[in-house]
């Protein structure tokens, strides 16, 4: 390699943080090949890490109360608010997916180690520090995606447990949300959101990042941004309700399982309901998103005129996003294949609002 190709590698500096008793080794060999390396102990994670330091990799006993604790209260502070963060997962159960997303993960890789994927992980969630983006766009953007995270680590995590999910949260994260969308863009939106691998977590924030753009799109005053971004939040909270096997299932749904996937907007609607608080426009998007103009959708069979304006977009931000997302049992629909599919869908969307969104669509990739 000539010296003026090697100065075009990206140099990038990783805390790599480990309670591990071999100090994590295999994992910072494979990370040495795209940066700089520090590798520490839990209890070593510094309060305030140097200027240059990109991102950092947590390689913990994510069953541990104890270590699970030391890192919370590491990463809590201010420093790291906006730092990409990389959680190793031992094996593939939900808890501990769902442990690190709680973290703040940015996103996972998991034991046994693949070089080739981890590296692929790496360069896309911790940018070099020469073009790492720490001005007032980027900080916008990160808070914004953590703001949105946080809404949906209580709505599919704590909510089932008995956790309350209350309207502050929801209005906490808005402000975040619009934010990021309006001084960054869709585009880095999807990017930021797109390396969450728990499908339902990662879609509900593609149907607001999707709603939000539409809404500012349309030049909807800033209230009925607000009122958008809260419902296609939680849209799909009932979700939470549904088993995580049949979520993540790769192969079809058997009818009974089917059935059980059509419970989540009932169940999603009577939790908020039961909570109280939240607007009836929302409990309005939470339990008819799936309903057709036709009323051939579910679960009351709305036709017409019964579906109002807010669920009509928020339903046709929810199928997009659905068809241009990565699925356990599918590869992504290209932006053209996906609008295409619902344009042909002409009885069951409302086709006007359709194309008002297609410079949405299109001009997010």
């Amino acid at each position: 390699m000539t010296a003026s190709a090697s100065q075009k590698q990206p140099k990038r500096h990783l805390l790599l943080a480990s309670d591990q008793a071999d100090q994590s080794n295999e994992l910072a060999h494979i990370l040495r090949s795209v940066g700089e390396v520090q590798a520490i102990a839990t209890s070593d994670i510094p309060d305030k890490p140097a200027s240059e330091v990109s991102g950092i990799v947590v390689d913990i006993n994510l069953r541990s109360a104890e270590s699970v604790q030391r890192v919370r209260n590491k990463l809590r502070g201010e420093a790291y608010r906006s730092m990409p963060r990389l959680f190793v997962l031992a094996d593939a159960l939900h808890h501990a997916s769902m442990q690190a997303w709680a973290l703040g993960a940015t996103d996972t890789i998991s034991r046994p180690f693949d070089a080739a994927a981890i590296l692929q992980r790496v360069r896309a969630a911790f940018p070099d520090s020469a073009a790492y983006d720490a001005t007032d766009r980027g900080k916008a953007l990160n808070r914004g995606v953590e703001a949105a995270h946080a809404v949906i680590v209580k709505m599919f995590e704590k909510l089932p447990a008995g956790e309350p999910l209350t309207i502050e949260d929801v209005m906490q994260a808005e402000n975040k949300i619009l934010k990021a969308i309006k001084h960054t863009s869709l585009r880095e939106w999807l990017t930021a959101v797109g390396c969450h691998h728990i499908d339902s977590y990662r879609h509900c924030l593609f149907v607001t990042g999707f709603a939000v753009a539409f809404a500012q799109n349309l030049g909807m005053r800033e209230d009925d941004q607000r009122r958008l971004a809260r419902a296609a939040l939680l849209h799909d909270i009932g979700k939470a309700f549904v088993p995580v096997a049949i979520l993540d299932k790769k192969t079809p749904l058997t009818e009974e399982e089917m059935y059980e996937i059509r419970q989540h907007p009932r169940r999603g609607y009577e939790a908020l309901a039961a909570q109280g608080g939240f607007p009836a426009e929302m409990l309005d998007v939470v339990l008819h998103h799936h309903e057709m103009l036709d009323g051939s959708g579910y679960p009351n069979g709305l036709s017409g005129n019964q579906i109002s304006d807010i669920v009509r977009l928020t339903t046709i931000v929810d199928i997009y996003a659905a068809l241009v997302e990565k699925r356990a049992y599918r590869m992504p629909f290209t932006h053209a294949r996906a609008f295409a599919l619902m344009e042909g869908m002409s009885g069951k969307l409302d086709q006007q609002l359709l194309q008002a969104f297609r410079p949405v669509a299109f001009g997010a990739y």
